[in-house]
């Protein structure tokens, strides 16, 4: 299975795009690289997951169809706001 990895720092994504193949699963690998709580989440893909600071986890994803879908760290609205573009 493919592996990405996303760090999350007090409002900042590394990176805020990540390319991952279509039709296939994969894994994002999450870390809280700042001082505050962090929540990784994604309406469109319904997904979300909460890091403490220092923290590291990890989403499965069911294959996807070709498209972009957003995701954002919902504690750091304002600047944490990422696209998964699925190839």
């Amino acid at each position: 299975m493919p592996v990405f990895r996303l760090e999350l720092n007090d409002g900042q994504l590394k990176p805020a795009r990540l390319v991952v193949p279509a039709g296939k699963r994969f894994k994002i690998e999450i870390f809280n690289r700042g001082k505050t709580p962090v929540e990784f989440e994604s309406l469109q893909l319904r997904k979300e997951k909460v890091l403490a600071p220092g923290a590291q986890s990890f989403v499965v994803f069911n294959p996807l169809s070709p498209g972009e879908y957003k995701f954002f760290d919902e504690f750091h609205m304002a600047t944490a706001q990422g696209v998964l573009v699925v190839k």
